[in-house]
């Protein structure tokens, strides 16, 4: 019986096949052959072509960027999978390898998103090889030992579904492809022709550089006022309840000067920071005007060749296991960095740092240390040295001592309310190795208390909020646990990309401003679920509950509908605002056309296959083609509303510039209004969006309880509420019942 082994990349294959004996053979008494991707081979089909049983007329209006065919009703989709462009030698290479083999050894990255599992996966979904015998090898690196390892030890796999970080990854993939209609509602909501691209999480990064930005812009200098003390040592004293007061002249002059009695000293330390991730690493070098797009290059290749670790993790400890491996070239290392190996006197594992848990390990140097920072730069290029110094230094300060230092606190004689506190550094430890402006403390100072105080009037000025940097906004996503270090990196270095049609973030020197399109999307995002960092937390938390077998994948993809409902009508709301506030004026997009032969004239014509919101169906066409008229639900580009339309093609005059030209187009005839069963309840009512089992409820005409409508002058109101034709009107509309 032979297996093959389905690696990531041609370079995981080299690793496998260095560790295994060649790439092919036989290790362990098996015969083995090594096959390898190049990451995704498969991706998802275009939203049009993942109907199941829709005709021409509802791929086009799939296609169309029209709100009118939002949100999606992906109980009709196929999620189809096509090859990725350039992909196809690789597939048929791949294809004819696993098809001859008795067992599939999965052997793709162990992603914390589940993605190495959707690489493999996908390749033998579309190859139709489900028939065949699986395993999975689990490796932290690829060290020959841990590989030799991982292929004795590896897990018998019964099928693709059973799977939790399979499906953990398909639920995401599944989850960014449906964003794109959040995408179309942003863009036709700013109606700019511009594409402002939305996600889970592109969408919170430019929510939460947007406040920022205006934070710091809008900062006012207000100070206050207050009695406090100041040694000779540049020591504080202060009085928590002591006044503050708006003017200087205010304060009064009440107090003067007074020794200083020491009340404590202890001694204390700190152990080293935590192991840095992609995000910080790329946050740090952003400083140095290093784009987060060349990191992520950079890096990859550097792995590939074991020079440092494996980049995706999540992981913010190392094992025993790995501790121990890296431990022997420590002092090469140090010596490379320009660090002194006299300051590495902590060889033991720290129990903050080294656990017996994840899987790659933090982000560090690898097993293969280069001979120079010289040829580290010549065979990765001038940012490689960068990223190797800074990986370096953040896991060799794990090896020295804690930095140690003195705790002192005092107050003075005569007004014992007044308190000074100071501490006095002792030993650098591990801050002589891994240094950041971050970790020196605010009442750092060297000579500590003093013995004489004096009265000042002390100016409070409350900190002006940071300019976002990226180094900021990665700890704002890190606080919030909201996607792994390379997730975010990956994300920060596609909306800031200088190469990007529409790019929504700029980057300098690691300080982001918003470009054009970012500015539009923030005024577009207030109050919207794809804005909203809840949002993005809780699908992470789905992820989990996905992986675990709790939820499923179509359940957890329901409420999308509601996001989209929802959001067509906050985005267009906050779309009045941000033409207004920018001052910019709406621009029509060219309207798809449709040719055919008039009934009433016999001759052709040519006409917009849409109107305000609505697609023509194929039958639709034809009957305005032939002089009939139709009747559907469009949607008011002033409220978002839907409403029933009447009407049929007719010869109409457009002005424009001052001269009138003639056009042939659907005219709606607003003498009679439509009715009958057909017509469904509006988004919204009164700023409340109705959700997808309120629409259902409505429709089958139940009265349902709201509790949150809001009247124009911005009053909370309950009420009861059905849909239905009301008396002395001839349409059906939301009916409230307040008795």
């Amino acid at each position: 019986m032979t297996l093959a082994i389905l690696t990531e990349k041609p370079s995981a294959g080299r690793a496998f096949g260095a560790a295994l004996g060649g790439a092919q053979g036989t290790f362990n008494g098996e015969s083995y052959v090594i096959t390898s991707a190049r990451g995704h081979l498969f991706e998802l089909a275009q939203p049009e072509e993942q109907l199941l049983g829709g005709g021409p007329s509802e791929a086009a209006a799939m296609k169309a960027w029209n709100l009118g065919t939002l949100p999606w009703d992906i109980s009709k989709f196929a999620w189809k999978r096509v090859p990725i462009k350039g992909a196809s030698d690789t597939i048929k290479q791949v294809r004819s390898v696993l098809s001859k083999v008795d067992e599939i050894v999965i052997a793709t990255d162990l992603d914390p998103t589940g993605e190495g599992d959707a690489i493999a996966w996908n390749i033998i979904d579309e190859l139709k090889l489900h028939g065949k015998k699986f395993s999975r090898m689990e490796f932290t690196d690829e060290a020959p030992a841990s590989l030799q390892k991982a292929f004795v030890k590896r897990r018998p796999i019964v099928s693709m579904m059973d799977e939790g970080d399979y499906r953990k990854a398909d639920f995401r993939n599944k989850l960014d492809f449906l964003t794109m209609q959040h995408t179309r509602i942003a863009s036709l909501a700013a109606g700019q022709n511009a594409v402002l691209r939305q996600g889970r999480l592109k969408s919170v990064m430019v929510n939460l550089v947007g406040a920022q930005l205006a934070a710091h812009t809008n900062y006012v200098k207000i100070p206050e006022y207050q009695n406090r003390f100041r040694d000779e040592n540049d020591v504080l004293y202060i009085n928590p309840e002591e006044p503050r007061f708006k003017t200087e002249g205010e304060v009064p002059n009440v107090y003067s000067s007074s020794k200083v009695v020491l009340d404590s000293r202890t001694d204390k330390t700190t152990a080293p920071r935590k192991l840095l991730d992609l995000a910080g690493l790329s946050a740090r070098l952003s400083g140095k005007g290093v784009k987060a797009d060349v990191v992520l290059a950079t890096y990859q290749k550097m792995y590939e060749d074991q020079v440092v670790s494996y980049p995706r993790t999540e992981d913010k400890t190392i094992t025993v296991e790995q501790f121990n491996e890296l431990l022997p070239f420590a002092n090469k290392i140090a010596v490379l960095v320009g660090v002194d190996p006299a300051l590495l006197t902590e060889r033991s594992p720290r129990k903050t740092h080294v656990k017996d848990s994840g899987a790659h390990g933090a982000n560090r140097p690898g097993p293969k240390v280069p001979a120079s920072m010289a040829a580290i730069e010549a065979k990765y290029g001038p940012v490689a040295p960068l990223i190797y110094e800074e990986l370096a230094r953040s896991y060799l300060a794990m090896l020295a001592a804690d930095y140690r230092y003195e705790a002192q606190v005092g107050h003075l004689e005569s007004y014992p309310q007044f308190i000074g506190k100071v501490s006095v550094p002792k030993f650098a430890g591990w801050k002589a190795v891994f240094f950041d402006a971050d970790d020196k403390d605010d009442d750092e100072n060297t000579k500590g208390l003093g013995t004489k105080a004096d009265p000042l009037v002390f100016e409070i000025i409350p900190p002006r909020p940071e300019h976002p940097s990226m180094k900021w906004l990665m700890k704002q996503l890190e606080k919030r646990d909201v996607g792994t270090g390379a997730t975010r990196t990956s994300t920060y270095a596609d909306v800031t990309g200088t190469k990007a049609k529409y790019p929504l973030l700029k980057d300098a020197r690691g300080k982001i401003t918003m470009s054009e399109f970012g500015d539009m999307s923030y005024r577009l995002l207030p109050g919207t679920q794809i804005g909203d960092l809840t949002t993005t937390e809780q699908v992470y938390g789905v992820m989990r509950d996905i992986a675990a077998g709790t939820t499923s994948t179509d359940d957890a993809l329901a409420v999308v509908a509601d996001w989209v409902r929802a959001d067509i009508v906050t985005m267009q709301r906050n779309a009045a605002t941000m033409h207004k506030d920018l001052g910019l004026a709406p621009r029509a997009a060219a309207k798809e056309k449709i040719e055919g032969v008039w009934a009433k004239t016999g001759q052709p014509v040519k006409f917009a296959k849409e109107w305000s919101g609505h697609v023509f169906t194929d039958h639709e066409l034809q009957e305005l083609l032939a002089g009939n008229e139709i009747t559907f639900t469009a949607i008011s580009a002033k409220s978002g509303n839907e409403f029933q339309a009447k009407g049929s093609l007719d010869e109409q005059v457009m002005e424009k510039g001052g001269k009138k030209y003639a056009f042939v187009g659907f005219k709606p005839d607003f003498s009679a209004k439509a009715s009958g069963g057909s017509a469904t309840p509006p988004r919204a009512w009164c700023s409340h969006v109705f959700t997808a089992a309120e629409i259902k409820d409505l429709i089958g005409g139940k009265k349902i309880y709201i509790d949150d409508f809001m009247s124009k002058k911005g009053a909370t109101f309950a009420a009861t509420v059905s849909f239905g034709v009301e008396k002395g009107s001839g349409t059906k509309k939301i009916i409230p019942h307040f008795g």
